[in-house]
Protein backbone atom coordinates (compact mmCIF):
# COMPACT_ATOMS: atom_id res chain seq x y z
CA UNK A 1 0.00 0.00 0.00
CA UNK A 2 1.47 3.52 -0.73
CA UNK A 3 -0.27 6.71 0.27
CA UNK A 4 0.29 9.13 -2.51
CA UNK A 5 -0.45 12.87 -3.14
CA UNK A 6 -1.58 15.05 -6.21
CA UNK A 7 1.40 16.70 -7.97
CA UNK A 8 0.36 20.23 -9.67
CA UNK A 9 3.19 19.24 -12.85
CA UNK A 10 1.34 15.99 -13.16
CA UNK A 11 -2.01 16.58 -12.81
CA UNK A 12 -1.38 19.32 -15.65
CA UNK A 13 0.35 16.84 -17.65
CA UNK A 14 -2.06 14.96 -17.58
CA UNK A 15 -5.29 17.27 -18.18
CA UNK A 16 -2.94 17.64 -21.91
CA UNK A 17 -2.71 14.18 -22.33
CA UNK A 18 -6.10 12.22 -22.53
CA UNK A 19 -5.69 8.89 -23.62
CA UNK A 20 -2.57 6.53 -24.95
CA UNK A 21 -2.07 4.68 -21.92
CA UNK A 22 -1.56 0.56 -21.98
CA UNK A 23 -4.93 -0.75 -21.81
CA UNK A 24 -5.24 -2.66 -19.04
CA UNK A 25 -5.84 -6.09 -20.41
CA UNK A 26 -2.15 -6.23 -21.13
CA UNK A 27 -1.59 -7.04 -17.29
CA UNK A 28 -2.79 -9.79 -15.49
CA UNK A 29 -6.16 -9.12 -13.01
CA UNK A 30 -3.97 -10.06 -9.97
CA UNK A 31 -1.12 -7.79 -10.93
CA UNK A 32 -3.51 -5.22 -10.90
CA UNK A 33 -3.81 -2.37 -7.93
CA UNK A 34 -6.87 -0.37 -6.63
CA UNK A 35 -6.79 3.33 -6.51
CA UNK A 36 -9.26 4.89 -4.21
CA UNK A 37 -9.76 8.88 -3.61
CA UNK A 38 -11.21 9.89 0.11
CA UNK A 39 -14.14 11.87 1.08
CA UNK A 40 -13.67 15.03 2.89
CA UNK A 41 -12.15 14.71 5.91
CA UNK A 42 -10.15 12.03 4.27
CA UNK A 43 -8.61 8.88 6.45
CA UNK A 44 -8.73 9.13 9.86
CA UNK A 45 -12.39 10.46 10.35
CA UNK A 46 -13.04 7.33 12.72
CA UNK A 47 -16.45 7.16 10.45
CA UNK A 48 -17.17 7.00 6.43
CA UNK A 49 -13.72 6.63 4.83
CA UNK A 50 -11.96 5.08 7.77
CA UNK A 51 -14.39 2.15 6.59
CA UNK A 52 -13.41 2.19 3.04
CA UNK A 53 -10.24 2.16 4.29
CA UNK A 54 -10.75 -1.16 6.28
CA UNK A 55 -12.00 -2.67 2.73
CA UNK A 56 -8.66 -1.61 1.44
CA UNK A 57 -7.48 -3.49 4.32
CA UNK A 58 -9.12 -6.74 3.77
CA UNK A 59 -8.75 -7.13 0.16
CA UNK A 60 -5.02 -6.89 0.27
CA UNK A 61 -5.04 -8.91 3.56
CA UNK A 62 -7.53 -11.62 2.11
CA UNK A 63 -6.84 -11.41 -1.35
CA UNK A 64 -3.35 -10.19 -1.81
CA UNK A 65 -4.25 -6.92 -3.96
CA UNK A 66 -2.59 -3.39 -2.99
CA UNK A 67 -3.77 -0.66 -3.33
CA UNK A 68 -2.67 2.95 -3.22
CA UNK A 69 -5.00 6.27 -2.19
CA UNK A 70 -5.23 9.60 -2.42
CA UNK A 71 -6.55 12.18 0.46
CA UNK A 72 -9.46 14.54 -0.72
CA UNK A 73 -8.59 17.76 -2.00
CA UNK A 74 -11.06 20.70 -2.71
CA UNK A 75 -13.18 21.06 -5.74
CA UNK A 76 -11.63 20.19 -9.11
CA UNK A 77 -8.91 17.93 -6.90
CA UNK A 78 -11.60 15.51 -7.11
CA UNK A 79 -11.57 15.11 -11.08
CA UNK A 80 -7.74 15.36 -10.99
CA UNK A 81 -7.02 12.86 -8.55
CA UNK A 82 -9.71 10.15 -10.21
CA UNK A 83 -7.78 10.64 -13.31
CA UNK A 84 -4.27 10.43 -11.83
CA UNK A 85 -5.31 6.69 -10.96
CA UNK A 86 -7.23 6.21 -14.23
CA UNK A 87 -3.96 6.93 -16.09
CA UNK A 88 -2.26 4.47 -14.52
CA UNK A 89 -1.35 1.03 -16.31
CA UNK A 90 -1.21 -1.01 -13.16
CA UNK A 91 -4.60 0.38 -11.43
CA UNK A 92 -7.90 -1.68 -12.69
CA UNK A 93 -10.37 -0.53 -9.92
CA UNK A 94 -11.08 3.26 -8.80
CA UNK A 95 -13.34 4.30 -6.13
CA UNK A 96 -14.97 7.18 -5.59
CA UNK A 97 -15.97 7.79 -1.96
CA UNK A 98 -18.93 9.91 -1.50
CA UNK A 99 -21.83 11.38 -2.79
CA UNK A 100 -19.79 14.38 -4.21
CA UNK A 101 -17.87 11.97 -6.61
CA UNK A 102 -21.11 11.56 -8.28
CA UNK A 103 -20.72 13.98 -11.25
CA UNK A 104 -16.48 13.33 -11.89
CA UNK A 105 -16.32 9.40 -12.06
CA UNK A 106 -19.53 9.34 -14.28
CA UNK A 107 -17.03 11.16 -16.63
CA UNK A 108 -13.89 9.27 -15.72
CA UNK A 109 -15.89 5.94 -16.50
CA UNK A 110 -17.06 6.96 -19.76
CA UNK A 111 -13.37 8.66 -20.58
CA UNK A 112 -11.88 5.36 -19.65
CA UNK A 113 -13.82 2.98 -20.80
CA UNK A 114 -10.98 0.04 -20.11
CA UNK A 115 -10.77 1.23 -16.80
CA UNK A 116 -13.32 -0.65 -13.51
CA UNK A 117 -14.86 2.58 -11.13
CA UNK A 118 -16.66 2.37 -8.35
CA UNK A 119 -18.67 4.94 -6.29
CA UNK A 120 -20.19 4.88 -2.25
CA UNK A 121 -22.66 6.79 -2.19
CA UNK A 122 -23.25 7.80 -5.70
CA UNK A 123 -26.09 9.94 -6.60
CA UNK A 124 -28.67 7.71 -8.78
CA UNK A 125 -30.36 9.77 -11.86
CA UNK A 126 -32.87 7.04 -13.23
CA UNK A 127 -32.80 9.79 -16.17
CA UNK A 128 -29.36 8.89 -17.15
CA UNK A 129 -27.67 5.44 -17.71
CA UNK A 130 -24.66 4.69 -15.52
CA UNK A 131 -21.69 3.87 -17.34
CA UNK A 132 -21.31 0.01 -17.80
CA UNK A 133 -17.55 0.05 -16.03
CA UNK A 134 -18.83 1.83 -13.18
CA UNK A 135 -21.19 0.55 -10.14
CA UNK A 136 -23.25 2.45 -7.83
CA UNK A 137 -23.21 1.81 -4.64
CA UNK A 138 -26.15 3.06 -2.56
CA UNK A 139 -27.56 2.13 1.24
CA UNK A 140 -30.78 2.87 2.46
CA UNK A 141 -29.55 5.17 5.14
CA UNK A 142 -32.95 5.97 6.01
CA UNK A 143 -33.64 2.68 7.14
CA UNK A 144 -31.24 2.30 10.18
CA UNK A 145 -31.56 6.21 10.85
CA UNK A 146 -35.29 5.26 11.66
CA UNK A 147 -34.26 2.75 13.86
CA UNK A 148 -31.86 4.64 16.09
CA UNK A 149 -34.44 7.76 15.60
CA UNK A 150 -36.83 5.17 17.21
CA UNK A 151 -34.10 4.43 20.16
CA UNK A 152 -33.66 8.14 20.94
CA UNK A 153 -36.94 8.51 21.15
CA UNK A 154 -37.11 5.97 23.60
CA UNK A 155 -34.57 6.58 25.58
CA UNK A 156 -34.37 10.07 26.34
CA UNK A 157 -35.82 11.32 29.74
CA UNK A 158 -36.54 15.18 28.37
CA UNK A 159 -38.79 14.08 24.89
CA UNK A 160 -36.27 16.55 23.08
CA UNK A 161 -33.30 14.98 20.97
CA UNK A 162 -31.32 16.43 18.07
CA UNK A 163 -30.01 16.03 14.83
CA UNK A 164 -26.62 17.22 13.13
CA UNK A 165 -25.96 17.21 9.54
CA UNK A 166 -22.48 18.40 7.65
CA UNK A 167 -24.00 19.16 4.20
CA UNK A 168 -26.69 20.26 3.43
CA UNK A 169 -27.41 17.57 0.49
CA UNK A 170 -30.07 14.84 -0.33
CA UNK A 171 -28.29 12.20 1.17
CA UNK A 172 -28.03 14.07 4.38
CA UNK A 173 -31.35 15.13 4.65
CA UNK A 174 -32.40 11.59 4.13
CA UNK A 175 -30.62 10.83 7.36
CA UNK A 176 -32.53 13.70 8.75
CA UNK A 177 -36.51 12.96 7.72
CA UNK A 178 -35.68 9.07 8.88
CA UNK A 179 -34.55 10.14 12.15
CA UNK A 180 -37.83 12.50 12.94
CA UNK A 181 -39.89 9.54 11.59
CA UNK A 182 -38.43 6.83 13.21
CA UNK A 183 -38.73 9.10 16.92
CA UNK A 184 -42.16 10.51 16.28
CA UNK A 185 -43.52 7.09 15.26
CA UNK A 186 -42.78 5.69 18.74
CA UNK A 187 -43.14 9.12 20.72
CA UNK A 188 -45.04 11.66 18.96
CA UNK A 189 -44.56 14.31 21.66
CA UNK A 190 -40.98 14.14 21.32
CA UNK A 191 -39.11 17.67 19.85
CA UNK A 192 -36.17 17.04 17.32
CA UNK A 193 -33.99 20.07 16.87
CA UNK A 194 -31.90 20.19 13.57
CA UNK A 195 -28.86 21.87 12.96
CA UNK A 196 -26.29 21.83 10.02
CA UNK A 197 -22.69 22.43 9.59
CA UNK A 198 -22.60 24.17 6.05
CA UNK A 199 -23.36 24.01 2.54
CA UNK A 200 -20.33 23.02 0.90
CA UNK A 201 -18.19 19.48 1.51
CA UNK A 202 -16.26 21.58 3.97
CA UNK A 203 -18.95 20.75 6.71
CA UNK A 204 -17.87 17.58 6.82
CA UNK A 205 -14.46 18.43 8.87
CA UNK A 206 -15.19 20.90 11.14
CA UNK A 207 -15.80 19.90 14.56
CA UNK A 208 -15.63 22.71 16.42
CA UNK A 209 -19.11 23.64 14.46
CA UNK A 210 -20.18 20.24 15.58
CA UNK A 211 -19.64 21.07 18.83
CA UNK A 212 -21.60 24.50 18.38
CA UNK A 213 -24.29 22.83 17.20
CA UNK A 214 -24.39 20.65 19.61
CA UNK A 215 -23.95 22.73 22.69
CA UNK A 216 -26.81 24.92 21.32
CA UNK A 217 -29.34 21.53 20.87
CA UNK A 218 -28.48 20.37 24.51
CA UNK A 219 -28.98 23.53 25.91
CA UNK A 220 -32.55 23.58 24.53
CA UNK A 221 -33.30 20.19 26.44
CA UNK A 222 -32.21 17.87 23.99
CA UNK A 223 -30.54 14.69 26.05
CA UNK A 224 -29.43 12.58 22.74
CA UNK A 225 -27.73 14.07 19.50
CA UNK A 226 -27.51 12.00 16.06
CA UNK A 227 -24.66 12.93 13.55
CA UNK A 228 -24.39 12.52 10.33
CA UNK A 229 -21.26 14.66 9.31
CA UNK A 230 -18.31 12.84 9.38
CA UNK A 231 -15.35 14.90 11.30
CA UNK A 232 -17.69 17.37 12.55
CA UNK A 233 -19.15 14.63 14.47
CA UNK A 234 -15.98 14.38 16.66
CA UNK A 235 -17.38 17.76 18.08
CA UNK A 236 -20.65 16.80 18.86
CA UNK A 237 -19.04 14.07 20.84
CA UNK A 238 -17.24 16.68 23.03
CA UNK A 239 -20.21 18.61 23.70
CA UNK A 240 -21.96 15.04 25.10
CA UNK A 241 -18.86 14.27 27.38
CA UNK A 242 -18.61 18.24 28.65
CA UNK A 243 -22.70 18.14 29.15
CA UNK A 244 -22.63 14.04 30.24
CA UNK A 245 -25.29 13.60 27.63
CA UNK A 246 -25.40 11.22 25.25
CA UNK A 247 -24.86 11.16 20.91
CA UNK A 248 -25.45 8.35 18.88
CA UNK A 249 -22.38 7.84 15.88
CA UNK A 250 -22.84 7.17 12.23
CA UNK A 251 -21.60 4.74 9.36
CA UNK A 252 -18.84 3.13 11.68
CA UNK A 253 -18.84 1.90 15.23
CA UNK A 254 -17.95 4.90 17.12
CA UNK A 255 -18.28 4.07 20.99
CA UNK A 256 -14.74 4.12 21.64
CA UNK A 257 -14.48 8.08 20.49
CA UNK A 258 -16.70 8.73 23.49
CA UNK A 259 -16.95 5.72 25.72
CA UNK A 260 -20.31 5.71 27.68
CA UNK A 261 -21.75 8.92 25.93
CA UNK A 262 -22.48 7.05 22.78
CA UNK A 263 -26.06 5.32 23.24
CA UNK A 264 -25.00 3.58 19.59
CA UNK A 265 -23.93 4.12 16.27
CA UNK A 266 -25.93 4.03 12.82
CA UNK A 267 -23.52 1.40 10.62
CA UNK A 268 -22.95 1.00 7.02
CA UNK A 269 -20.74 -1.72 6.05
CA UNK A 270 -18.97 0.40 3.45
CA UNK A 271 -15.80 -1.75 4.28
CA UNK A 272 -17.57 -4.82 2.72
CA UNK A 273 -19.10 -2.69 -0.28
CA UNK A 274 -15.76 -1.54 -1.27
CA UNK A 275 -13.85 -5.33 -0.29
CA UNK A 276 -16.71 -7.10 -2.97
CA UNK A 277 -15.64 -5.13 -5.55
CA UNK A 278 -12.26 -5.59 -4.90
CA UNK A 279 -13.33 -9.61 -4.93
CA UNK A 280 -15.17 -9.15 -7.99
CA UNK A 281 -12.41 -7.45 -9.93
CA UNK A 282 -9.72 -9.83 -8.58
CA UNK A 283 -12.16 -12.98 -9.81
CA UNK A 284 -12.38 -10.96 -13.08
CA UNK A 285 -15.95 -11.09 -12.22
CA UNK A 286 -16.95 -7.25 -11.75
CA UNK A 287 -20.06 -5.64 -13.54
CA UNK A 288 -20.43 -2.40 -14.02
CA UNK A 289 -23.54 0.05 -15.17
CA UNK A 290 -25.90 -0.81 -12.12
CA UNK A 291 -26.58 0.24 -8.58
CA UNK A 292 -26.33 -2.22 -5.64
CA UNK A 293 -28.24 -1.27 -2.69
CA UNK A 294 -27.22 -2.06 1.09
CA UNK A 295 -30.09 -2.07 3.35
CA UNK A 296 -31.21 -3.87 6.95
CA UNK A 297 -32.08 -7.28 4.60
CA UNK A 298 -28.87 -7.33 3.10
CA UNK A 299 -27.66 -6.53 6.88
CA UNK A 300 -25.52 -3.49 4.45
CA UNK A 301 -27.22 -1.14 7.33
CA UNK A 302 -27.45 -1.59 11.28
CA UNK A 303 -27.21 -0.44 14.57
CA UNK A 304 -24.69 -1.18 17.41
CA UNK A 305 -26.56 -3.45 20.26
CA UNK A 306 -23.37 -4.97 21.79
CA UNK A 307 -21.08 -4.98 25.50
CA UNK A 308 -20.39 -1.74 24.91
CA UNK A 309 -23.75 0.26 24.82
CA UNK A 310 -26.33 -2.67 26.26
CA UNK A 311 -26.34 -1.09 29.47
CA UNK A 312 -27.50 2.13 28.19
CA UNK A 313 -30.39 0.28 26.52
CA UNK A 314 -33.15 -1.90 28.53
CA UNK A 315 -34.28 -4.94 27.51
CA UNK A 316 -38.23 -4.13 26.34
CA UNK A 317 -36.58 -1.26 23.96
CA UNK A 318 -34.30 -3.39 22.46
CA UNK A 319 -36.96 -5.57 21.96
CA UNK A 320 -39.01 -2.77 20.20
CA UNK A 321 -36.40 -1.82 17.98
CA UNK A 322 -35.83 -5.48 16.67
CA UNK A 323 -39.73 -5.38 16.40
CA UNK A 324 -39.13 -1.80 14.49
CA UNK A 325 -36.71 -3.66 12.08
CA UNK A 326 -38.87 -6.60 11.49
CA UNK A 327 -41.59 -4.45 10.13
CA UNK A 328 -39.23 -2.23 8.25
CA UNK A 329 -38.08 -5.44 6.32
CA UNK A 330 -40.93 -7.14 5.98
CA UNK A 331 -42.77 -3.72 4.25
CA UNK A 332 -44.92 -3.00 6.80
CA UNK A 333 -43.28 0.63 7.60
CA UNK A 334 -42.56 2.56 4.98
CA UNK A 335 -39.03 4.51 5.75
CA UNK A 336 -39.41 8.01 4.68
CA UNK A 337 -36.36 9.31 2.86
CA UNK A 338 -36.96 13.44 2.36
Amino acid sequence: MKKIFLSLPFIAILLCCGCGQKKPEQLKTSELKIGLVFDVGGRGDKSFNDAAYRGLERGKRELGVDFEYIEPGPGADREAALRQLASRDDIGLIFGIGFIFTDDITNMAKEFPHKNFACIDYTVDFKKVIPPNLVALVFKEEEGSFLVGALAALITKTDIIGFVGGMQSPLIKKFEAAYVAGAKYVNPKCLVHIGYAGVTGEAFKNPGKGKELALGQYAKGADIIYHASGVTGLGVFEAAREKQKLAIGVDSDQYHEAPGYILTSMTKVVDNAVYDMIKAMNEGTFQGGRVITFGLKSKGIDYVYNENNKNLIPDDVHAKIEDLRSKIIAGEIIVPYQ
